[in-house]
Formats: C-alpha cells, sequence, structure tokens
C-alpha cells in the first residue's frame, strides 16, 4: 500500500484493513502458497474475514454507509458489499473455525473469490497501488497503520 497516501480517507485505517482482508481473500495463488500450508505471518481466511467486518461492521449493514469516510464512491461499496456477502455465506456454511481446504473447496469460493478481485482492484487503483503485488504479511500491515 504505497500509492497514494492512505490517510487521505478520515478513516483510512479501517481502509486499510479491508483492503488487506480483500487482497489476501482475492489471490488464489497466496492460498495455495501461503494460508493452506499454514505459512506464518498471514493468518487465515478466517482472520482476513474479521479484519473485513470487525470495525466496519459490514457484516450488518452496508459499505454505503461508509461513503467518503472508508470508502471513496458507490461503486466501492457496491463492490465491497458483494465480497462480504460471498465470503460470508461460505464462512456460515463452513463454520468461522474450518480449515482453510475447507474455503477452497468450497462450491461458491472461485465466486467469493472474483468477488473479492473485483473490490481490491478498485479499492487498490483508487489508492495508486498495484493490485497486482503479492499481498503483505499481517506485520507489514500493522507497521503501515501505526506509521501514520
Amino acid at each position: 500500500m504505497g500509492g497514494m497516501p492512505l490517510n487521505d480517507m478520515p478513516w483510512w485505517r479501517w481502509r486499510a484493513n479491508v483492503r488487506s482482508a480483500l487482497h489476501m481473500l482475492s489471490d488464489p495463488v497466496f492460498h495455495q502458497e501461503c494460508w493452506l500450508p499454514g505459512l506464518p505471518g498471514y493468518g487465515d481466511v478466517t482472520d482476513a474475514v474479521y479484519r473485513l467486518v470487525e470495525d466496519t461492521w459490514l457484516d450488518n449493514w452496508s459499505a454505503e454507509k461508509y461513503l467518503g469516510t472508508v470508502f471513496r464512491d458507490t461503486q466501492e461499496a457496491a463492490l465491497v458489499d458483494v465480497a462480504v456477502l460471498r465470503v460470508l455465506r461460505i464462512m456460515h456454511q463452513v463454520g468461522a473455525d474450518a480449515p482453510v481446504a475447507a474455503y477452497l473447496q468450497h462450491h461458491g469460493w472461485p465466486e467469493a473469490v472474483r468477488a473479492a478481485r473485483e473490490a481490491h482492484v478498485r479499492l487498490a487503483t483508487a489508492d495508486g497501488d498495484n493490485p497486482d503485488v503479492r499481498p503483505t504479511s499481517l506485520d507489514e500491515l500493522t507497521a503501515t497503520v501505526a506509521a501514520v
């Protein structure tokens, strides 16, 4: 997250968490190389979902509630809403404590990944970042959020 400063949005720390979660959820190579083998420093699907909804409560209401504070426009909000709904549906079906493989094998996972990718690309591009770089570790996310 090194392009446009994240702190140009009033609740930029929330945006950083949402972006991190969407980035991880949207990258199938990352799932295979980091989440599936349990690589330290990247959490798992449940951690990503928690970052996606923890401060924003996007599991309870629409991202449109955060227009101008976390999300720049209605398109960002709409894409995030779709991603949240798809990922949460799977989480409720497989269970929050399910192993990563249960998510990856779920019939709806490819669609959830696609929705997360669309939201991730939109947010990353709006922030001046390359959406195709590998997701950063949770330590890097913490350092980014703490540094500003």
